[in-house]
C-alpha cells in the first residue's frame, strides 16, 4: 500500500471568518472524498454566530477526507478537510489504511489563528496525569478533535470522568465550552466530565443545565451515570404536538446580544405620530426620476435620510458607552444599521459612512444591503461597527414598538405602518398618510432632551421633506 508523507497532504483548518469568533457550524459540504478541487473553489458553507459564509480551498488537489459531517460545530483552527496535493494527489484516489495511524503527526504543529486550533495542547498536557496519554496517542487527530468539540462518542472515556473533580485542579474545557457554561450560568467545577482524560464537553454542560439536582449532590459525581438525565429531557414532551428547534448560529447570537443589551443599557423609548403624506408623494416622484432608474426607492430611503439629517443636527446621539474607561465615545461617522429578517434570524448589517452618501448612493446601498441579506450572503464585516439602527416593523402591518438597542449603539428608530387615517390638515379633517415613529436610546449617554430633539427632527423632515434641502 501507498503511504503518503505529510508534505503531500494539506490540512485546511476552520478559519476565523468573523473578527474573533471561536467556532462555526458546517452547514453543507460541496465536495466529497475523491473529488478534485482547485485553488479558490468553495468546498463548504459554514455558519458563525453572525452569518453564513462560503469557504474556498486555498490549493489544488484531491479531497482525501472530510473530518466532520454536516451539522457539526467546529472550533476555529481545527482541520476540517484533508487534501492530497502534488504527488500525493494521484495516490489519494486509492484507499490508504496507514493514513489513520499517521494522522497524529499534525498534532506536533503549533496551533494557528486564535491559539488553540488543533488538539496539540491537550495531548501535551495529558501525559502529566499518567497512563492515559498512550491511549490518546493511538486515536486519530480528527477523532480527538471531535471529542474535544463535544461531538464525538463519550462512552469510551466514561471511566475517566470522575478524575477531574477529584484532582481539585481547574476543570478542563475548551474555550467555546467555557463560554457556553458562562452564558448558561453553569459552574464548570460542578460539571461531571465525559470527555477523554476528564475534559468537559458541550453535552456535559447541557446535562448540568437539564439536571441541576443530580449535579449538586456528592454521590452522583462519583458515578459515570450522572449525566443520564440529559437524554431523558427530550422525551418529556409530546413529539406529535410540539417541535423543539435548536437555537444556534445567528439566532443564538442575536438572542444573547439582545439579552445583554436589554439588561446593560437603560432603555428609554419615545413616540411621535406624523403625517407623511408629502414624503409619500416625493417617493412616487423619485420613482419617475431617471436618476433613480434601477434603484430601490421606497419610504425607508427617505426615512433613513431623515435620520441622517437629524443626526447631523444632533451629533451627540451618534455615540457609544465605553464601560471600561467610563467614557462616552462620540462617532464622527454614521454606519447606519438596517434590521433585516432572514431565514436564519434577524441580522443588522450596516451601511458604512452613510452620512457621506447622496440620496441616489443611499438608495443603491440600501438595495444591495437588502438583497444580500435575503440571499443569506451578508458578511460578518457588514454587521460590525454600526452606530445607529433603523428597524421597519411597518412592513408587518405593525403600528409601532419599543425596539431594543443593537449592542454598542446609542439609538434605534422603529418605523410603523404607514396608513390612511383621519388627520387635521389646514383646519379640516382629511384622510392623510400617517405613521408612528419610536426612538429607543441609551439613557446613560442620551438624555431626554437630546432624544426628543432627534425624534422631532426626523418627524419634521418626513412631514416637510423640503427640509432635506433647507437643513442640509
Amino acid at each position: 500500500m501507498t503511504t503518503m508523507t505529510d508534505s503531500s497532504v494539506r490540512e485546511f483548518k476552520m478559519p476565523d471568518v468573523g473578527e474573533g469568533l471561536t467556532e462555526a457550524e458546517i452547514l453543507k459540504w460541496y465536495v466529497q472524498p475523491g473529488d478534485t478541487v482547485t485553488d479558490g473553489q468553495v468546498v463548504c458553507e459554514v455558519e458563525t454566530a453572525k452569518a453564513a459564509v462560503e469557504l474556498p480551498i486555498p490549493y489544488d488537489g484531491v479531497v482525501r477526507e472530510l473530518h466532520f459531517p454536516e451539522g457539526t460545530t467546529v472550533d476555529v483552527g481545527t482541520s476540517i478537510i484533508a487534501v492530497a496535493v502534488g504527488d500525493g494527489a494521484a495516490a489519494a484516489a486509492e484507499p490508504v489504511q496507514e493514513a489513520v495511524a499517521e494522522e497524529p503527526k499534525p498534532e506536533g504543529r503549533q496551533p494557528v489563528l486564535v491559539g488553540y486550533g488543533v488538539s496539540t495542547s491537550s495531548t501535551k498536557r495529558r501525559p502529566r496525569k499518567g497512563a492515559e496519554a498512550p491511549a490518546a496517542a493511538q486515536t486519530s487527530a480528527s477523532a480527538i478533535q471531535a471529542e474535544l468539540n463535544g461531538h464525538g462518542p463519550a462512552a469510551p472515556a466514561a471511566p475517566a470522568a470522575p478524575a477531574a473533580p477529584v484532582t481539585g485542579d481547574r476543570p478542563l474545557a475548551k474555550p467555546p465550552v467555557r463560554k457556553l457554561a458562562k452564558d448558561l450560568g453553569v459552574d464548570l467545577a460542578t460539571v461531571v466530565p465525559s470527555g477523554p482524560d476528564g475534559i468537559i464537553t458541550r453535552e456535559d454542560v447541557h446535562a448540568a443545565v437539564a439536571a441541576p439536582e443530580p449535579a449538586q449532590t456528592a454521590a452522583p459525581r462519583s458515578e459515570p451515570a450522572a449525566p443520564a438525565p440529559s437524554p431523558s429531557a427530550p422525551t418529556s414532551y409530546d413529539t406529535t404536538r410540539e417541535t423543539r428547534i435548536p437555537v444556534k448560529g445567528v439566532r443564538r447570537a442575536t438572542a444573547a446580544a439582545m439579552v445583554g443589551s436589554a439588561f446593560t443599557a437603560p432603555h428609554v423609548t419615545e413616540f411621535v405620530t406624523v403625517d407623511v403624506t408629502r414624503t409619500m408623494k416625493l417617493v412616487e416622484e423619485l420613482k419617475q426620476d431617471k436618476e433613480y432608474t434601477g434603484l430601490r426607492v421606497n419610504p425607508l430611503l427617505l426615512i433613513a435620510k431623515a435620520l441622517l439629517v437629524a443626526i447631523r443636527r444632533n451629533p451627540d446621539i451618534n455615540a457609544s458607552w465605553d464601560e471600561a474607561a467610563q467614557e462616552i465615545v462620540v462617532k464622527h461617522y454614521v454606519n447606519l444599521g438596517i434590521a433585516a429578517a432572514t431565514p436564519r434570524g434577524l441580522i443588522v448589517p450596516n451601511i458604512k459612512d452613510a452620512h457621506a452618501q447622496t440620496l441616489p448612493q443611499l438608495a443603491a446601498s440600501l438595495g444591495e444591503l437588502v438583497s444580500t441579506a435575503r440571499e443569506g450572503k451578508t458578511s460578518p464585516a457588514a454587521m460590525q461597527g454600526g452606530t445607529v439602527t433603523i428597524t421597519n416593523v411597518g412592513v408587518f402591518g405593525v403600528d409601532t414598538g419599543t425596539p431594543i438597542l443593537n449592542p454598542g449603539e446609542s439609538a434605534i428608530l422603529a418605523v410603523g405602518a404607514i396608513k390612511l387615517q383621519p388627520w387635521v390638515h389646514k383646519g379640516k379633517v382629511k384622510p392623510r398618510q400617517v405613521t408612528t415613529l419610536a426612538l429607543s436610546f441609551d439613557h446613560r449617554l442620551v438624555d431626554g432632551e437630546l432624544g426628543s430633539n432627534v425624534l422631532a427632527d426626523v418627524a419634521a423632515v418626513l412631514e416637510q421633506p423640503k427640509r432635506l434641502i433647507s437643513w442640509a
